[in-house]
């Protein structure tokens, strides 16, 4: 059955602790940030025209930018799943989600289309299935991705996830708030990523000893979040920092900022995402701390800036 309009929705995510080092098989938090919402709208058309409408193109999907390639290979294996290669819509995407700052938004464009294609078509859609089709557009933009933008960007809960393996949900009650801020300049995680197996060839036990370092912060990061362990869990921020910086995908945007937030009493402070641009987060203790660490970031250069509580509520 077809209906005349089918809606998907997601959001967007940060990666709390595991960037890089999630691609080589160690352990990594991500936190959905449900509060910044992208919607897809697939609506019947007349003719046989098959048009999309977002903030970066509007125009028939055989004219997508290259940008958008990722997306053109998953609306053209909907396409083909539903048998409808012939059929008119418009594809409508509504984004709250700022692109290649490390929020997920390929993924969370994907996710939202996806679910809008199995509405359309009165299809279920269950989450194996929803997070493989992600992964179809997720191959073309990000080349190695591990799933974890997917997955939580699909997910209301925080996710620890192993590449390859499901993301298991994290019941958090932390008694902290976190600071999002874009540096302004578009995340580079393709070459972010071609940095690191760079630094994997040319000084390959010293990058290794780094991506393992990773894992163990996340490991312990599970455990200060259970705990509440706010004063560790803000050290564990900075060592990843430390070790990001070292494999080259930190740049001067993202030093910037956070050394603006350690000198203005954030607990612990890392960039976030793919890198080499785009956001950085910071602990703080309460929420009073994280709206002052926010409005100084701003002042200092910070284009845009997102709280974050940790505890309960503000994961529901």
């Amino acid at each position: 059955m077809v209906k005349q309009q089918g809606i998907g929705t997601s959001h967007a995510k940060i990666i709390l602790m595991g960037e890089h080092s999630v691609v080589y098989g160690q352990p990594a938090i991500a936190l959905p940030l449900p509060s910044v919402r992208l919607t897809a709208t697939l609506t019947s058309r007349q003719d046989n025209q098959q048009i999309i409408k977002s903030r970066y193109y509007h125009g028939d999907i055989e004219n997508l930018p290259s940008s958008m390639a990722g997306i053109k290979k998953l609306v053209k294996a909907l396409s083909a799943r539903f048998n409808t290669q012939e059929r008119g819509w418009d594809l409508t995407v509504e984004s709250q989600l700022p692109a290649e700052r490390g929020m997920g938004s390929s993924a969370a464009s994907a996710i939202a289309i996806i679910r809008a294609f199995f509405d359309y078509y009165d299809e279920p859609l269950d989450r194996t299935v929803l997070l493989q089709l992600a992964d179809i557009e997720e191959q073309v933009t990000h080349r190695s991705p591990s799933g974890l933008d997917a997955a939580t960007v699909s997910s209301e809960k925080p996710l620890f996830y192993i590449k390859g393996r499901i993301g298991v949900p994290i019941e958090m009650n932390l008694d902290a708030s976190l600071v999002i801020a874009d540096t302004g300049k578009k995340g580079a995680t393709k070459e972010a990523i071609t940095a690191v197996k760079d630094e994997l060839t040319t000084n390959k036990e010293y990058a290794e000893t780094r991506i393992s370092h990773l894992g163990e912060l996340v490991n312990q990061t599970k455990d200060y979040l259970a705990k509440n362990d706010v004063e560790h869990l803000g050290e564990a921020l900075n060592f990843a920092q430390t070790d990001l910086a070292a494999l080259n995908v930190s740049d001067p945007s993202l030093d910037h900022l956070i050394h603006i937030a350690r000198d203005n009493g954030a607990l612990g402070a890392k960039l976030t995402g793919g890198g080499r641009g785009g956001c950085m987060i910071a602990l703080a203790q309460t929420a009073m701390g994280a709206r002052r660490l926010a409005s100084i970031l701003k002042e200092n250069g910070a284009q845009q800036v997102w709280l974050q509580p940790l505890d309960k509520r503000g994961n529901d």
